[in-house]
């Protein structure tokens, strides 16, 4: 008999990398996406917390109106922003608008992913329905996308959610075609055939094979869309087609502030400065997670 030798429940596999080891070599391989996620969060825990950090946002003070940031005076203080033309405080109505741009941003992204997803995966592998859905989302995509959400907002009344719904139906069709483009390469891979061959219902198919392959360059789009809603929502305010005017946004105030530019012009650098902030966090995060998805990238950066 053969004696065994050694400890067979000595693991032979490699000590696992300490958290902060971790940390270190994803802040060296994907620098941008951390700057960008540390923006973002920054910028949605304002918003969170804006009731609690900052006054009422509707509050006038005609004695103050138009004050720099800073101001301090025997009758009243304007706060680090300044005021408005009524006086109110723009440190609090900016850190609020915050708050409308993140849930329209959010929110357009999420419902443009699950409906651009659902008719994507059914356009990508049936190929009667390929030619009717992609000619509808073709015939969408050839309007300019801030043409059709005023005329949405123009019919519908201008409300937070009529806004979401204007800036959802352009966003959709470039959702489709990104995850039918990438159904179409891989519908025909021998797996899939097998599949097929083996009776396997249409939704396993769906959800198990090709689902799968279409999340991380959805997961990209997702930002990106993020983003453009964000700067879709501030046009349609800063037009008087969005948000309604008693609601703080950064469109809103940029819009109010656009006649006093030459004596205020804080009232729109402030509004204008955290809008450019959150849409390049969202941008570079989007940067980030492509380079850390897209496998022949990241091969490239080990």
């Amino acid at each position: 008999m053969t004696a065994v030798t050694g400890n067979p429940a000595v693991s032979t596999l490699p000590p696992r990398a300490s958290f902060g080891k971790r940390a270190r070599r994803l802040i060296r391989r994907h620098p941008t996406a951390v700057v960008g996620f540390v923006l973002l969060v920054a910028m949605t825990i304002m918003a969170i917390l804006a009731p609690w950090i900052t006054p009422d946002p509707l509050r006038i003070n005609p004695i103050i109106r138009l004050k720099p940031p800073g101001f301090t005076g025997p009758l009243g203080t304007a706060g680090p922003f300044g005021t408005d033309f009524l006086g109110r405080d723009l440190y609090a109505r900016v850190i609020h608008g915050g708050q409308i741009s993140l849930v329209v941003g959010l929110s357009v992204a999420l419902v443009a992913t699950v409906v651009g997803l659902t008719i994507g995966l059914l356009a990508g592998y049936l190929r009667w329905l390929d030619a009717v859905v992609m000619r509808i989302m073709d015939g969408l995509m050839s309007i300019p996308g801030i043409l059709v959400a005023i005329a949405l907002v123009a019919l519908a009344g201008a409300s937070m959610t009529n806004v979401i719904i204007a800036i959802t139906i352009p966003e959709v069709p470039r959702v489709v075609r990104l995850v039918r483009a990438v159904i179409l390469t891989i519908r025909e891979q021998p797996y899939i055939e097998a599949a097929v061959v083996s009776g396997v219902s249409l939704p396993r198919i769906m959800f198990k094979h090709l689902l799968p392959n279409a999340v991380a360059p959805l997961i990209v789009q997702a930002t990106y869309v993020f983003a453009s809603a964000v700067v879709f929502e501030a046009i349609l305010s800063f037009l008087g087609a969005g948000t309604p005017p008693e609601i703080p946004s950064w469109g809103n105030i940029m819009a109010e502030g656009r006649t006093y530019f030459q004596i205020a012009p804080w009232i729109i650098f402030f509004p204008g400065a955290f809008l450019a902030v959150t849409v390049l966090a969202v941008n570079v995060l989007g940067d980030g997670l492509r380079d850390s998805l897209d496998p022949r990238i990241a091969k490239r950066m080990r």
